[in-house]
């Protein structure tokens, strides 16, 4: 009699658990009956465990043949065995071609985020430099989001930072102007971007709209990689003014041409036989996964970004780099060109799927030699160093949290911190905030604001919105018994404050019925001095750390992410409430309405004085919303 397999003993006991604790069937039978009426044709299907969560969402050529190959439970590995035997339900979702699956499945698992898949994270969109078209004087800015403003867009760019370097260079070279529309119409004099040669200032007639024009063609030009052309027309330009001793003109050509290598300097490697190619390199180590990638456009380096996606560790570095360039472009336009260090099995599919998303032919491909697998190597190198820095960091911050533990008097070093903090003046806006670490850095994904709303709250109560925000995180948790929608309880929760702040954190905790949860407090120092907080914790003295003690660094750091995040959603909230305006809580008075009624009435005041008939004659008014307008205000 053959011996069981240990891995397929593990996964049937772990079914059986689950079985016995939640009262649902889950395993290989429950597949099985999946497999039965399992369509035919491509598409995507998803596994879902007990309690509803998404196990995993993938895609099949063939649905049924890939249910069935499940629902064999033999020759699976120990993710896929654990994966089968978690499922409980199946869904299908069929489409008319492999390559619609492929696009679903990453849409899906990017939605979703299953805990088998390759998940893409920090996928924040890239800026772009753009140039306006919806005025008369075009406008050069930083661009994030939907590509809904009329106009020219470049990029992507792989930083802020970099395209508002390219920017201000921009403008010294082609002196495009980058202030608002109204700023623009409100102007009488020139503003001080004119003054440092960074503004042409059209707004004032310093240059006609028609040589405007020309100096929004060329920047144009050169950002479609036409560099060449326009650095030889100014060159020309400065050389025909010096000869005309025209010497203030042929120094500002001088002063463009300068900004214009400037630019060319700061983008390192600029290929010569590529174009336009988004370059992926990914490298494996102690069961983490870095990508590289490296943006050309215009043959110009606009720019590289790391990133570490969440992968089972047996996962093979080819499948991850396949799943995560298929999320990657879920929601961005493919260059026609696209490089990788691995070889992945469905580079053919991919390369339809993106061709057919973008509308042109994509090349997806492994290079072999020349310039080509130099970029590629090079983007190799940097995802090596990247993910070495990543490790280092997280041994690193892992010994920390040790000493952390340590020192808060936790069994194990935490996996979760919750930190607290809020923010108001004197008293207005309020807001609470909270961020979360673990052992690999923040969690961003998982932090969160409090509008302050208990109507008893006394302007500048600390205590009491201390108070609020924790009964408002908790009271939930205390409910589910431990987590609540993903959120496992916290392991040490950090409070920015004194004895107070930790009596009425341990107030809320203790009322719920959390108390074995671990609090503790940091306070600021004497005159607020940062490396010399004392750290409060019930039943202890105050704790003075050693001023370049790690754990009192990490301990700064966490703090000063709270309060960077707590500030934000308050300054938020307060300019929020500056343009606000009483027309904004009348029911049905939209934007249109609403603008409608203030160019007709000057005001919101004057709206709020008049009468049913003046209000009906506002274009856009009818004789119900001129009566609902007059009820909200006079009663």
């Amino acid at each position: 009699m053959p011996l069981e397999n240990p891995d397929s003993a593990k996964a049937s006991l772990v079914a059986r658990a689950k079985e016995a604790l939640l009262g649902v069937e889950t395993g290989a039978t429950v597949i099985a009956r999946y497999a039965k009426t399992a369509p035919a044709g491509p598409g995507v299907y998803r596994m879902i465990d007990a309690s509803g969560e998404v196990l995993y969402v993938g895609k099949a050529r063939h649905l049924k043949k890939r249910v069935q190959s499940y629902a064999r439970g033999q020759g699976h590995n120990n993710r896929i065995a654990r994966m089968v035997a978690d499922t409980a339900s199946m869904e299908f979702v069929t489409t008319a071609t492999e390559i619609e699956a492929l696009l679903l499945e990453a849409n899906l698992i990017k939605r979703l985020k299953p805990r088998f898949n390759v998940v893409l994270r920090d996928d924040k969109s890239f800026p772009y430099i753009l140039i306006a078209r919806d005025h008369r004087v075009p406008q050069i800015l930083k661009h994030r989001g939907a590509r809904s403003r009329k106009g020219d867009y470049f990029g992507p760019f792989a930083s802020a930072g970099a395209v508002g370097r390219t920017i201000n260079t921009l403008q010294r070279a082609f002196l495009l102007r980058s202030c608002s529309d109204s700023y623009y119409e409100s102007r009488l004099r020139p503003c001080l971007l004119f003054q440092i040669k960074r503004c042409s200032a059209p707004c004032t007639g310093e240059i006609s709209v028609e040589d405007y024009g020309h100096l929004v063609d060329e920047a144009l030009r050169f950002l479609r990689g036409e560099s060449d052309e326009v650095k030889l027309r100014l060159h020309r330009l400065m050389e025909e003014a010096s000869l005309k001793q025209d010497y203030e003109r042929a120094a500002s050509f001088r002063d463009r041409l300068t900004a214009l290598s400037h630019i060319q300097s700061r983008q390192g490697i600029n290929p010569a036989s590529v174009k336009e190619a988004d370059v992926f390199a990914a490298h494996q180590e102690a069961g983490q996964t870095c990508i590289q990638v490296f943006f050309f456009r215009t043959g110009n380096n606009w720019g590289n970004r790391a990133y570490f996606p969440r992968a089972d560790k047996s996962l093979p570095v080819e499948e991850v780099l396949e799943s995560f360039i298929a999320q990657f472009y879920d929601d961005k336009s493919p260059p026609r060109l696209v490089l990788l260090s691995h070889d992945i099995p469905g580079r053919r599919l991919l390369s339809e799927a993106l061709s057919l998303r973008a509308g042109r032919k994509i090349e997806v491909g492994k290079p072999a030699r020349g310039e080509r697998r130099e970029l590629v190597e090079h983007a190799l190198i940097n995802a090596r160093e990247a993910l070495a820095r990543r490790l280092a960091d997280s041994s690193s911050q892992a010994a920390i949290f040790a000493k952390l533990a340590d020192l808060v008097d936790l069994d194990d070093a935490p996996e979760r911190v919750e930190v607290y903090d809020n923010s108001h003046i004197s008293g207005t806006n309020p807001v609470g905030a909270m961020i979360v670490a673990g052992p690999e850095g923040f969690i961003k994904s998982q932090y969160r604001k409090f509008n302050m709303k208990s109507e008893d709250l006394a302007p500048g109560d600390d205590y009491a919105m201390m108070r609020e925000m924790l009964t408002r995180r908790f009271s939930k948790l205390a409910k589910s018994k431990g987590e609540v929608e993903g959120w496992t309880a916290p392991d040490l929760v950090l409070i920015d404050g004194g004895p107070g702040q930790l009596a009425a954190a341990h107030g809320v905790l203790d009322e719920l019925g959390l108390g074995d949860i671990k609090v503790a407090a940091v306070a600021k120092g004497p005159d607020r001095n940062a490396g010399r907080e004392r750290i409060h914790i019930k039943g202890k003295e105050p704790i003075l750390l050693e001023p370049r003690d790690p754990v009192l660094y990490c301990l700064q750091k966490l703090r000063d992410e709270a309060h960077r995040f707590a500030i934000g959603a308050h300054r938020a909230k307060r300019k929020k409430a500056i343009t606000a305006s009483p027309l904004d809580e009348v029911p049905g008075i939209g934007p249109s309405r609403k603008r409608a009624l203030l160019k007709h009435f000057g005001s919101a005041k004057a709206v709020s004085r008049a009468g049913i008939a003046d209000l009906e004659s506002v274009a856009g008014i009818s004789a119900q919303m001129a009566k609902t307008i007059y009820d909200h205000f006079h009663g």
